[in-house]
């Protein structure tokens, strides 16, 4: 494959802080997952980022936003609900902009993202495990309707998350390749799907699928939320989605483990899902381009024991846990 094909770059950069690192992340080629020579398999790989996921694009577009809307100031308190990803890329955005931290997770997360909130500055309330994700966005609601010196950024209704992909991933994505035929991401928040997925369709309009890996009802999976468990954040348009895709939990581990193991990608389980969905998409088409996001590394999951743990010891697993 040609040079000129790959478009690289050199790595690395030059910034003028920390948070002007965030984004331009590599887009790669995984010819083992490719089906048939016409199809191209990608991944965008969002563990590139200060804090090592996607969330830092997030956390960047929500805290400027309000910034320039006046809503921030100097020395503000910030409280957002998270159980992991998105908590972190705000600590780390807060300590380098002044402002005091507050997240509210469930209280059964992993012990690396607790001890990373942690080191940067963040202070933690824990909501009910078994509530999940839902449970922390009640609490957090509750916590700023009591108190209106918060400042919640709320990324399950705020349009600078979606805005966040729109004017950021998607455009790193449409400079990488010049046609995408499908576009693959998890069920989270709906940011990622549905700021890609606007911008793809501006561009190529029905001739890109938009498609989303979402758990199975009833089967959790790591870093994924499925609809039917009650709570569809705001911003989540499904007329952008061409399709939904349940995945499982034994499905976002099986790929997890391969990608480490046959293309030397260290990837967290939700991306191992995405994964899943990305090459049954492929596996449909004759030719043309599959992106996948890569939401995170798997440095947040060690604990976990997925990597190492035989098959039929992960029963055991909470997969309740959320990003």
């Amino acid at each position: 494959m040609a040079v000129e094909r790959l478009r690289n770059k050199p790595c690395g950069g030059r910034y003028g802080n920390i948070v002007q690192s965030i984004g331009n992340t590599p887009l790669v080629e995984l010819p083992g997952l490719s089906p048939k020579p016409g199809v191209h398999v990608w991944a965008k790989l969002e563990a590139r980022n200060p804090t090592g996921s996607v969330k830092d694009r997030v956390a960047r577009a929500l805290i400027e936003d309000a910034e320039e809307r006046g809503a921030l100031a100097p020395g503000a308190r910030v409280l957002e609900p998270t159980s992991g990803n998105t908590g972190i890329a705000l600590a780390m955005l807060c300590s380098c902009k002044g402002y005091d931290l507050t997240v509210v997770m469930p209280e059964n997360v992993t012990a690396e993202r607790t001890s990373l909130l942690d080191m940067y500055g963040a202070k933690i309330v824990y909501s009910e495990a078994a509530k999940g994700s839902n449970g922390s966005v009640e609490k957090a609601l509750e916590m700023a309707e009591s108190d209106p010196s918060w400042y919640m950024p709320y990324q399950y209704g705020n349009p600078a998350n979606p805005g966040a992909h729109y004017n950021g991933t998607a455009v790193e994505i449409l400079e990488q390749l010049d046609d995408v035929a499908a576009f693959v991401a998890g069920l989270g928040t709906g940011g990622t799907l549905m700021g890609c997925g606007r911008r793809l369709k501006e561009t190529f309009g029905d001739a890109v699928k938009i498609v989303a890996a979402e758990p199975m009802p009833g089967e959790p999976v790591q870093g994924l939320r499925s609809l039917d468990d009650g709570f569809i954040p705001p911003i989540i348009d499904l007329s952008v989605l061409d399709r939904k895709i349940f995945v499982t939990n034994e499905d976002a581990i099986v790929f997890t483990r391969k990608l480490l193991r046959e293309e030397g990608l260290f990837v967290g389980p939700s991306s191992g899902a995405v994964a899943r969905v990305a090459v049954r998409i492929a596996d449909e088409l004759d030719e043309g381009n599959v992106v996948f996001m890569v939401a995170d590394d798997g440095s947040k999951y060690l604990s976990s024991g997925i990597y190492s743990r035989p098959m039929e010891d992960l029963g055991d697993i909470d997969s309740t846990v959320w990003w």
